[in-house]
């Protein structure tokens, strides 16, 4: 039974949150404010990809290789981050990640070439990988069960936070300054989650759930541990199910921002009213996401954003030269349903693995997945942003496919 759980049904708004207690708080921000500055110095890529491209004379290739190389790497620092976290514990996880995310973000603005850039990014995606798999699991295990899927999707909900912060320092930085420098001053702003290391490290504690389970459980953050007869097919399809979906989402992650200057011809300011439509109904959807995961179930919720996310993404990108005002309304239900779709990972994975191994499972299944997703936005890079891009709907195929071989996991208590 979660130490959380009370006798007394909350049926205020935000019960959610008040059901916490005060630890389960503390947790929930640390989390929320790691994973908004994750999503904030990731998308300094993406945002300066146009500027980067053109001041080191890339080709479509070698820029879509710089995103790819990131989520690669953080596929590393996922799997890596989730066997620390099982072992050393959730917070003390937190805080690495955020540093050494911070650190090579703010790196990355003084490359002096592309190579240099490039294993500086791929620095990065060590931390960016990591901080999802320790976060997510430290808010479920404070969360109750019939409130799991929207707490930790709330949390989820920080990557739209971060997406918009990031967007607005783009906003201001590439009307201050020439392009070639200020993709570097975007990548300097990265150093604001310095900041929250701190605070976490005053905090924020552990769950007692997690604490017992390292304290007792002499198997803990073992990869083996994860493929043995009784977890084995729930880490094949839980993988297959995070491949699909952030194969999906990445694609436009990575080139909506070049599509929208290139393709559809629109200035810094109106790249940045465009992605504005997209990012509200990115959070709005990763909100609503969480509470339908509570009440339709996981399974449920997954394959219904699938459906939708992959009808959206090829009609975005079809819609012909001109139409340019149905690109900025249409920004709004694709972004709701690309973030939905995420809003049930943290619950699910959480619901899937033993305390022991809930780091080490939930770290290795969503960062395998977005390693091998991470070929998408390659793939589109030699093909050329624009139709190519409906390629990523080939994504949430993958997705739906990968739901037939796991349970439904709604209302399961953590052991």
């Amino acid at each position: 039974m979660n130490a959380t759980a009370t006798t007394e049904e909350d049926t205020r708004p935000f019960a959610w949150f008040r059901t916490l207690g005060s630890r389960g708080r503390r947790a929930f921000v640390g989390a929320f404010g790691g994973y908004g500055l994750d999503s904030f110095d990731y998308q300094t890529l993406p945002l300066g990809l146009a500027a980067i491209t053109a001041y080191y004379g890339l080709s479509g290739g070698e820029a879509g290789l710089l995103g790819t190389t990131t989520l690669v790497v953080s596929a590393i620092g996922g799997i890596g981050a989730g066997v620390l976290a099982d072992r050393i514990g959730r917070v003390r996880t937190l805080q690495i990640t955020i540093a050494m995310y911070t650190v090579f973000t703010v790196l990355c603005g003084f490359a002096p070439n592309f190579e240099t850039l490039l294993i500086f990014r791929a620095l990065q995606g060590l931390g960016f990988g990591g901080e999802w798999a320790a976060g997510a699991a430290l808010v479920a295990e404070y969360s109750q069960a019939k409130y799991r899927g929207r707490t930790v999707a709330f949390v989820q909900s920080a990557w739209a936070v971060g997406w918009a912060l990031s967007v607005v320092v783009y906003t201001v930085v590439f009307s201050l300054f020439s392009p070639d420098i200020a993709w570097r001053v975007m990548f300097w702003t990265g150093v604001i989650p310095a900041l929250l290391v701190l605070w976490v490290r005053r905090n924020v504690q552990d769950a007692p759930v997690a604490q017992a389970a390292r304290a007792t459980k002499k198997e803990r953050g073992s990869l083996a541990g994860i493929f043995k007869p009784d977890l084995l097919r729930t880490t094949f399809f839980a993988a297959l199910l995070a491949t699909g979906v952030q194969g999906g989402y990445y694609t436009l992650a990575t080139w909506l921002p070049s599509y929208l200057k290139t393709t559809r011809g629109l200035t810094v300011i109106g790249t940045g009213g465009y992605l504005a439509f997209l990012i509200s109904g990115a959070f709005i959807g990763y909100i609503t996401g969480g509470y339908l995961t509570d009440i339709l179930g996981r399974k449920k919720t997954f394959l219904l954003f699938s459906v939708l996310s992959a009808g959206l993404i090829v009609a975005y990108t079809q819609i012909p030269a001109g139409a340019n005002t149905l690109v900025l309304f249409l920004g709004f239900p694709l972004g709701f349903s690309m973030s939905a779709i995420f809003s049930g990972f943290g619950a699910f994975l959480a619901e899937l693995y033993p305390s022991a191994l809930r780091g080490t499972g939930q770290g290795f299944t969503y960062n395998l997945g977005r390693a091998i997703g991470a070929t998408f936005p390659a793939v589109v890079g030699f093909l050329g942003a624009g139709g190519a891009m409906v390629f990523g709907a080939v994504g949430y195929g993958i997705a739906v496919l990968a739901l037939l071989g796991l349970p439904e996991t709604r209302g399961r208590e953590l052991l």
